[in-house]
C-alpha cells in the first residue's frame, strides 16, 4: 500500500507535532472542526468537563431560532451527531448520571430543532430516534431517584408534540423499578380526575372546529384519554402487564380488526389460544378492509396454534383468491404435501388470470415472477391495464422486454396513450422514449397478431395528436 494513502498508519508515521500543526492549519475558518477538537481536549480533562462543553453547546442550539436552509442542513445534522456521540461514547462510560441528564437536555432540544428546519427526509428525526435508544444502557447504570425520575417522564410524555420522547416509558423501566412506576401511575390517576381548563386564550374558531371535528365528544377531552391510555400501555408493557394494556381498550376498541389483531397475539404469547381466537372471530371486518391483512395474519397463527391447520390453509386460501396477495399463497403452497403444491400454483395462476381488477393481477403475476402469464394477461386484457400507473408498467415493461416483446410494446404504448390523451406535458418525456423502445422492439415481433403494427400505431398517433408539438418535439429527428 502506498505510504501517501489517508490511512491511520500513515498519518501517525507524520508525528503528534506536525499532525497537531495540521490540524490548527484545516481547523482556521472551520468551526465545526475547532468545536469538535474542543471536545476532544475536553475530554482529556474528564468527563466533567466535556460535559459542560456539551451543555453549553445544547443550550446555544436552543436558543438559535434561525431557519436552516439545505446549505446548512448537513451541519445541522453532523453538529447534533457530534454531541450524542460526545454523551454516549464519551461520557456514559464514564459517568452515566451525567450522561443521563445530558441525552434528556438533547431530546428536549428536539422540538425547537423541528421547528426551524424542514425534516421531510426524516434525518434530522432520524438523531433523536437513535439518541433515545441510548437510554436503555445509560438509564439502568445511572444513580437516579426513581420519584423525580417518573415526575420527568411525566412531563416528558405530557408534552411529547413531535414524538421525541416515544418510547421513554420502556427504555427507563429498570431505572424506575417499582417506586417509580407507582409515582409515574399517581400522576397518570391525578391528571385523569382533574377537570379539563377552559380553552384560555384559544381563538373561538379553532375551537368550534375542533368540537365539529370531534362529533358529540371534546377534542381536548378526546386528547387527555388518548394521552392517558397511551402512558398507562407503555406502563403495562413495561411491567409485562397484558390484562392492564388489554384493560385500556373498550369493547368498540376490541371490534376493530387491527385492534383485535394486537390483543390476540398478547393473548397467544400467554398461551390463550381458543380466547384470542374468540376476539378474532368477534371483529367487525366491514369497512375496514386496509387494515385487515394483520388480522387474517394473527389469525392464521391462532388457528395453527389451536392445531387447526385444515382451517389455517383454506384461510390462507380465501384470502389469496380475495386479493392475490402472494405471502398467503406461498404460505398456503408451503404446507401442502409433495406434488399438491403444482395443481394448487396451477389454480392460482388461473385465479389470477381471470381476477377482477387486472392490475392488481398484473402486479402479482410480475412479483411471483411467472413472465409467460404475466404477458398473455397484458394480450389478454390490455384494455383494462391504466397508463396512469406507471410505477407498476415501467418495471413491467423492462422485465418483458426481452423475451415477450410484444407485452412490453402494448404497455409502452398504454403509458403513451395516456399521457397525450390526459395531455400530461410533464410525462411527455417518458412517453417519447416509450415510443422509442416500440421502435426498438419492432425487429424483435414477428406478429401483432390482432394488434396495431408499429407503423400503424404510430401512424394513427401522428394523426391523433399531431397539434401536440412539444410530445412530437422530443422525438426528432428520429421521427
Amino acid at each position: 500500500m502506498s505510504k501517501k494513502t489517508l490511512n491511520h498508519a500513515n498519518l501517525s508515521a507524520l508525528g503528534s507535532d506536525r499532525l497537531a500543526d495540521l490540524l490548527m492549519e484545516v481547523s482556521t475558518g472551520s468551526a465545526d472542526i475547532k468545536r469538535r477538537l474542543r471536545l476532544e481536549l475536553s475530554h482529556d480533562l474528564g468527563p466533567a468537563e466535556l460535559g459542560r462543553d456539551v451543555r453549553k453547546r445544547l443550550v446555544a442550539l436552543r436558543r438559535s431560532t434561525s431557519f436552516v436552509g439545505w446549505r446548512k442542513r448537513k451541519a445541522l445534522i453532523k453538529d447534533l451527531q457530534t454531541q450524542v456521540d460526545m454523551i454516549i461514547g464519551k461520557i456514559g462510560p464514564t459517568d452515566p448520571t451525567l450522561a443521563f441528564d445530558l441525552l434528556w437536555q438533547f431530546l428536549e432540544l428536539a422540538p425547537s430543532v423541528y421547528e426551524r428546519t424542514d425534516d421531510s427526509r426524516g434525518d434530522i428525526g432520524d438523531v433523536f430516534r437513535g439518541a433515545i435508544l441510548a437510554f436503555d444502557d445509560i438509564a439502568e447504570r445511572a444513580l437516579l431517584d426513581p420519584t423525580i425520575l417518573a415526575s420527568r417522564v411525566w412531563d416528558a410524555v405530557s408534552d411529547n408534540g413531535y414524538g421525541e420522547f416515544d418510547g421513554i416509558i420502556g427504555l427507563v423501566a429498570p431505572a424506575l423499578g417499582a417506586a417509580g412506576f407507582i409515582h409515574l401511575k399517581s400522576l397518570v390517576t391525578t391528571y385523569a380526575d382533574t377537570p379539563l381548563d377552559d380553552a384560555g386564550d384559544e381563538h373561538e374558531a379553532i375551537h368550534f372546529l375542533r368540537e365539529l371535528r370531534s362529533s358529540n365528544s371534546s377534542y381536548r377531552a378526546d386528547q387527555k384519554a388518548a394521552r392517558i391510555k397511551m402512558v398507562l400501555q407503555d406502563i403495562a408493557i413495561a411491567e409485562g402487564d397484558t390484562g392492564a394494556y388489554i384493560a385500556q381498550y373498550s369493547q368498540d376498541d376490541l371490534t376493530r380488526p387491527d385492534i383485535s389483531a394486537e390483543v390476540a397475539q398478547l393473548m397467544l404469547a400467554e398461551g390463550k389460544s381458543k380466547e384470542a381466537l374468540a376476539l378474532l372471530e368477534a371483529a367487525d371486518l366491514e369497512g375496514w378492509a386496509f387494515r385487515q391483512e394483520k388480522w387474517d395474519d394473527v389469525l392464521i397463527v391462532c388457528l395453527i396454534a389451536l392445531d387447526r391447520v385444515n382451517d389455517a390453509q383454506a384461510h390462507r386460501w380465501k384470502r389469496f383468491c380475495a386479493t392475490l396477495n402472494a405471502n398467503y399463497l406461498r404460505a398456503y403452497l408451503k404446507a401442502l404435501p409433495d406434488f399438491e403444491d403444482i395443481e394448487a400454483e396451477d389454480r392460482a395462476r388461473t385465479h389470477a388470470l381471470q381476477f377482477p381488477d387486472a392490475m392488481t393481477a398484473l402486479r402479482f403475476l410480475l412479483e411471483w415472477p411467472d413472465h409467460v402469464s404475466a404477458a398473455a394477461l397484458i394480450q389478454e386484457r390490455i384494455d383494462e391495464l391504466d397508463g396512469n400507473h406507471y410505477e407498476i408498467l415501467t418495471p413491467a415493461a423492462e422485465a418483458l422486454r426481452d423475451r415477450h416483446p410484444l407485452a412490453s410494446v402494448l404497455i409502452w404504448r398504454a403509458m403513451i396513450n395516456y399521457a397525450l390523451g390526459q395531455g400530461r406535458a410533464t410525462r411527455y418525456g417518458h412517453a417519447a422514449d416509450h415510443l422509442k423502445d416500440c421502435g426498438l422492439a419492432d425487429a424483435q415481433i414477428e406478429d401483432y397478431g390482432l394488434f396495431p403494427t408499429h407503423q400503424s400505431y404510430l401512424r394513427a398517433l401522428e394523426s391523433r395528436h399531431d397539434r401536440k408539438t412539444s410530445f412530437w418535439s422530443k422525438m426528432s429527428p428520429a421521427r
